[in-house]
């Protein structure tokens, strides 16, 4: 099945659909969609002026610009900037306020604006500033709060091989707990993989993924295989909002380095690949200190987490006053004689159902909201 395409606009549709259906309130839908309430009280109200072209971003350029810089000055600045080529901003307001103190000179950022629309600044390339803090729900403050995943993008090998390497990182301490290589980001190896992380170094108590396969689906709750057994292993699911790869940041700035370190050349064989990842991995995590870290390495803060990995997977456990239906192979659950598709992801396993109003149903997997059944209309919402 293709990956479903995302974004801004898409989301906020879902969201005014939802809404509409009357299954969730205002408070609920922010939570799912991981927004404030007042930016969805903001698309409600565009959606009831303009209907769903209300739901597109405008232009935040202001109409009016009141103290924009007259031309006359524009043009003084840059033929002092041609006469003295050398001289930056900072050093030309200096000196034209010398010369000319009875005029009321733009700042340095503007006259350096001025003169890069005018081609006069050679672009320099800039060192990034250290990456921030993760946005997301959770505030981890102890190693195993929280666990990053994300493939980095995929790269041809030298035997013109794809090379897909999966990360794994700790996000307090920024301990690198996997970097491995792969023909594909499917789910069985990404488990095995997990499996092996698990068993050396304890559970987390959350995982951050984007939307993605193998992480994500477009089933109910982007649910994935993988996903449902870090829930069924008591792990927290978290989510970065789709488009937005900055609120996993830490991550990101990692793979920056990891790219520019082991992949430029990338090695011949997938073998040598693995070779060269793993020696980053012990220098990233054994000799390099880390700017976030207070220059400390990531070695000297990690620790192993307390929650061992159970070899059997624990039961998905419900309060008696839900119903519990057994999804079947081709995705179906049975309600009062009648079969609703629910998700692919969910063949095989139990889900609880609890009534919160008439005919209007949660449907959980574990602790998991996943989405509202209106019994009515044989129809999920959210």
């Amino acid at each position: 099945m293709p990956w479903e395409v995302t974004g801004p606009v898409k989301e906020r549709t879902r969201f005014i659909e939802t809404y509409l259906s009357g299954l969730y309130t205002i408070t609920e839908l922010a939570g799912r969609f991981c927004v404030s309430r007042q930016k969805l009280h903001k698309w409600l109200a565009r959606h009831d002026v303009d209907g769903m072209k209300g739901l597109v971003d405008r232009s935040r350029a202001p109409l009016h610009i009141p103290h924009r810089t007259s031309e006359p000055m524009v043009e003084q600045i840059i033929a002092f900037r041609r006469r003295f080529p050398h001289m930056g901003p900072r050093k030309i307001l200096a000196r034209l306020a010398e010369l000319h103190p009875d005029l009321d000179w733009p700042a340095p950022s503007t006259i350096g604006d001025i003169l890069r629309r005018a081609n006069l600044i050679q672009p320099r390339e800039r060192r990034s500033p250290p990456a921030h803090p993760l946005r997301v729900r959770s505030e981890p403050t102890e190693p195993n709060d929280l666990m990053t995943v994300d493939y980095k993008g995929h790269f041809f090998l030298g035997n013109h091989v794809y090379c897909y390497p999966l990360t794994v990182v700790d996000h307090v301490s920024r301990y690198l707990l996997a970097c491995d290589a792969y023909p594909s980001n499917e789910g069985p190896h990404t488990r095995r993989a997990f499996e092996r992380i698990f068993r050396e170094y304890g559970l987390p108590r959350a995982i951050l993924s984007d939307n993605g396969s193998p992480f994500g689906s477009p089933g109910l709750a982007r649910l994935s295989r993988l996903s449902l057994w870090w829930i069924r292993l008591g792990i927290r699911i978290e989510r970065i909002v789709p488009g937005h790869p900055e609120q996993n940041g830490a991550h990101e700035r990692m793979h920056r380095t990891l790219k520019a370190e082991t992949t430029r050349p990338p090695e011949q064989t997938m073998d040598r690949q693995q070779k060269r990842f793993d020696e980053f991995r012990n220098m990233f995590n054994n000799e390099r200190p880390h700017e976030t870290l207070g220059q400390k390495r990531p070695a000297t803060i990690y620790r192993p987490s307390p929650r061992p990995y159970p070899e059997s997977l624990p039961p998905i456990e419900y309060a008696g006053h839900l119903e519990t239906r057994k999804i079947s192979h081709n995705g179906m659950m049975r309600w009062k004689r009648e079969r609703i598709f629910t998700s692919k992801t969910l063949i095989g396993e139990w889900v609880g159902l609890e009534e919160i109003d008439d005919g209007i149903w949660s449907l959980y997997y574990g602790p998991v909201l996943l989405a509202r059944f209106d019994e009515r209309e044989m129809r999920f919402f959210g």
